[in-house]
């Protein structure tokens, strides 16, 4: 039997840097804590990268080259599935490279190269979520948009995308990141961005969409119990019958929601 080459120490140092990176955040990593992790002398280590800094820099700029090939995807989106499909992946990205946005200010307040990356990686993610949009507008499986509104919902899902992670983690501190939790946090991800496209979209279209959240929710949710997703029933209709556009809540529910309970 061959045997198998061992890997090299840089590519073991990025793999398990990303790991740890993303499980309990970069700043509560330290060079020890990773040399430790990877049976290598802390010299060992800071041969290959001098430093934290320069470790997070080669992650970042492979989760800039990994971008490209999903945000492509975007041109060829004909039908809602092929959206679900799009925004999927990319949410995975960016779920893959998590920590980048976990500890973003943190990040970016003393590293002057991410503080440079970051908005670009943003800007490349908001043009294609925009692509989106006019291909879905041109397959006429979303009702055609105002230049502005296009622009603002390509940048609303951008934001829904890129701070997912953080969300998952404020709802659920001590499992959310943990990797057996990945399947079921994209896809809650997936059908909230994609909520915001449902008025707008042609009704067999809103009605696909239901039916990929639906089954998205049937995907099991290890840790802390997750609430439902909280989406209506049915759809809107139109833009202005959302449930919630009914009127003004009733003194007394108004009341009841801004009240803690002791």
């Amino acid at each position: 039997m061959v045997k198998k080459a061992p890997r090299r120490t840089a590519e073991r140092i990025l793999e398990t840097a990303l790991a740890l990176f993303n499980r309990f955040g970069e700043p509560q990593v330290s060079t020890t804590r990773l040399a430790a992790e990877l049976r290598i002398s802390t010299g060992n280590l800071y041969y290959h990268f001098a430093g934290k800094e320069v470790l997070v820099n080669a992650l970042c700029d492979r989760y800039a080259l990994a971008l490209p090939a999903v945000l492509e995807m975007a041109g060829s989106v004909r039908e809602v599935g092929q959206a679900w499909h799009f925004v999927h992946a990319l949410l995975t990205r960016i779920w893959e490279f998590r920590f980048l946005y976990r500890d973003l200010n943190d990040l970016l307040a003393r590293n002057h190269r991410l503080e440079l990356q970051m908005p670009q990686l943003l800007r490349q993610k908001t043009d294609a979520l925009h692509t989106l949009l006019c291909c879905l507008e041109q397959a006429q499986a979303l009702l055609p948009l105002a230049p502005p509104v296009r622009c603002a919902t390509a940048v609303d899902m951008a934001i829904v995308l890129s701070y997912w992670p953080s969300f998952e983690y404020l709802h659920d501190p001590r499992h959310a990141l943990e990797p057996e939790n990945a399947p079921a946090a994209i896809a809650r991800g997936t059908q909230h961005a994609l909520y915001l496209l449902a008025a707008q979209l042609c009704a067999p279209q809103r009605q696909a969409l239901l039916a990929l959240i639906q089954r998205s929710d049937s995907l099991p949710s290890p840790g802390a119990a997750w609430p439902a997703h909280g989406l209506p029933a049915k759809f809107p209709s139109q833009p202005g019958d959302a449930p919630w556009r009914n009127g003004p809540l009733s003194p007394t529910a108004t009341s009841t929601a801004s009240t803690p309970r002791v």
